[in-house]
């Protein structure tokens, strides 16, 4: 028998890849963080051996979630400023608190309450866009979650850079320090069209082919931002990126809420990515991603649930849940988005938007044992006639009880193995008297 680091066994697996494949009574093989073998439990048991071995008679086994948008750090503001549209929103509260409150410490210790909840849902992934990227990277190292960090850039002045070259020049250092890292990656991050210039946004882009990492951008989130594109530069913005030269398939464009039919045709032609944000979406009246229309296109589609400012969660199994009920009801059209579509969004999708769908997004030998278990012999969850669907339309964040990350078991029946949760608490109570002060309401 082979010698292996350790086995998971359990009553079903849901490997993503084939499309809608699901198999009853089977084992993960994992050695030195990555699948080894994927077969029948029986088969496993002659084959493999393990000092430690996982049992899951009740359990399904799929690739963790990838929450391909977020800024994870604002989970100490979740809740400060609610029920206010876009711009007033960041005009007014977000903008204004971030200039007094935002520091390195904010952006570590809140990206450490982010990944706290993100792993306690079954996030495995996560594509950042923030101030100080370096304190969520680092963050993101002391606990083992996977990460794709944006190199944020803006015309605003902040506290992590000056001005536009400085936001470069951090980016591309921090780029150096991660580019062999195991489990963090970077993108440039430009914030969004009305808050870039064509110079920046020029530079990036060419930077952002030459070291081969994507381009992580808000775009065409609001019908204000469209009026005043058009005022500003005669332009919708993604016309403008066109012109740029920043449609590609390493555009990662999130919200698109608001597409014309033409510009269906234009994103389908660069294989651009899409980050559907639902909840987020709504919450802050931003309109629909027309996501039936996408899928028509065959464009790659990916799940993010936003900043918890705004969302007010990080919860990817709430998040696709929403977005498979929601292309439902805008197209009418109760077969649009089937559960297995919503999982492949919010898993290999997500991989493929960051350029990592060689390394995780899917239960694949070869791949790394990024893998989540959650528990379908819930009251919640019975009967269990076709647990994909089961997984999509019932289950809770609640179920999911074990989350591995390159094999590292970072939650282990529901506890947390590399994070203080106590500690994550207080942090967050420590701040919410800083913040508070800073916010009126």
């Amino acid at each position: 028998m082979q010698e292996v680091d350790q086995i998971i066994h359990a009553r079903w697996l849901i490997p993503v890849e084939p499309d809608d494949s699901i198999f009853e009574h089977y084992s993960i093989v994992i050695h030195q963080g990555i699948i080894l073998d994927i077969l029948a439990t029986q088969k496993c048991i002659k084959k493999y051996h393990s000092a430690i071995e996982h049992h899951f008679s009740d359990h399904a086994l799929l690739p963790g979630f990838i929450n391909t948008h977020t800024h994870a750090a604002m989970s100490l503001m979740r809740g400060v400023a609610d029920d206010i549209p876009l711009m007033e929103w960041l005009t007014k509260y977000i903008w204004p608190a971030e200039t007094q409150c935002v520091n390195y410490n904010f952006v570590k210790e809140g990206t450490e309450l982010a990944i706290a909840e993100m792993l306690r849902g079954g996030t495995t992934t996560f594509n950042d866009m923030y101030f100080f990227p370096d304190a969520a990277a680092r963050a993101a190292e002391q606990t083992g979650i996977r990460a794709c960090v944006g190199l944020i850039v803006i015309d605003f002045p902040s506290a992590w850079a000056k001005d536009g070259n400085e936001y470069l020049q951090k980016g591309l250092k921090l780029y150096e320090q991660y580019r062999h890292h195991p489990h963090i990656s970077t993108a440039f991050a430009p914030h969004a069209p009305y808050t870039v210039s064509d110079e920046l946004l020029t530079r990036l882009c060419s930077l952002a082919e030459e070291l081969e990492i994507p381009v992580h951008i808000h775009l065409h989130e609001t019908s204000d931002e469209i009026q005043q594109a058009l005022a500003d530069t005669g332009m919708r913005p993604v016309a403008r990126l066109e012109k740029l030269g920043l449609l590609s398939p390493s555009l990662v464009a999130v919200h698109m809420t608001q597409l014309e039919d033409d510009e269906f045709e234009l994103l389908q032609r660069y294989g651009v990515n899409i980050v559907h944000c639902p909840e987020s979406n709504m919450k802050l009246g931003s309109g629909f991603c027309p996501v039936s229309q996408l899928l028509d296109k065959q464009l790659n589609i990916a799940i993010g649930t936003d900043g918890a400012a705004s969302n007010n969660d990080l919860d990817m199994l709430g998040e696709l849940q929403t977005a498979a009920l929601l292309a439902k009801a805008l197209s009418s059209n109760a077969s649009v988005m089937p559960a297995g579509t919503a999982l492949k969004m919010a898993t290999l999708n997500g991989a493929k938007a960051l350029g990592i769908d060689h390394i995780t997004g899917s239960l694949k030998k070869g791949k790394a044992a990024d893998i989540i278990a959650i528990d379908l012999g819930a009251i919640e969850t019975q009967p269990v006639y076709h647990p994909l669907s089961q997984i999509v339309y019932s289950a809770g964040r609640e179920q999911i009880t074990d989350v591995w990350v390159q094999g590292r078991h970072l939650l282990k029946n529901r506890k947390l193995t590399t994070i203080d949760q106590e500690k994550v608490k207080q942090q967050a109570l420590k701040w919410k008297e800083v913040i508070g002060g800073s916010v009126k309401r």
